[in-house]
């Protein structure tokens, strides 16, 4: 009966434990704005991760036999976590991250300023895109010339 109990408790801080690492992916995502690709390359990764998890539960505990008590122990355990903890961990630790990681990039955008203009330069002449980029300003200028110029016949002509 103790080893149940142990088992069952094990259980239970497997199923909050899953529940965290999940929280830190949830967290990253917020923060550092992920594609659907990454998503789903980190959610494989993430349920591999709980698969083992899980499987060494059962080995260790068990000898690998299914436990029924030991999956409710375990969705008891997520159900806690989520309802308990989760809402506020992600919601406040996303903000105070994503505040460090603005402070961050404010603090860095200055002093990399340089570095990053001379890394455009040299990639639009690996490119050849920096005489793209002028051709391409030099039309904007233009039609916004005639633009105003046309704007300005009209002002004239309704004065």
């Amino acid at each position: 009966m103790a080893d149940e109990n142990a088992f069952l408790l094990y259980a239970l801080v497997t199923g909050i434990f899953v529940t965290f690492v999940y929280d830190i992916l949830r967290i990253l995502r917020r923060v550092f704005p992920h594609s659907g690709f990454m998503v789903s390359v980190e959610d494989l990764g993430f349920w591999a991760y709980c698969a083992a998890e899980v499987f060494l539960l059962m080995y260790r505990m068990s000898d690998g036999t299914l436990r029924w008590f030991a999956v409710l122990g375990a969705m008891t355990g997520i159900v806690l976590y989520k309802k308990l903890v989760s809402p506020w961990f992600v919601r406040y630790t996303a903000l105070a991250l994503g505040k460090v990681r603005e402070f961050l990039e404010q603090a860095l955008s200055i002093p990399l300023r340089p570095l990053r203009a001379l890394w455009r330069r040299l990639r639009d002449a690996w490119h050849g895109k920096a005489a793209q980029r002028a051709n391409r300003r030099r039309k904007v200028k233009k039609v916004f010339k005639k633009k105003l110029t046309f704007l300005l016949k009209v002002l004239k002509m309704t004065m």
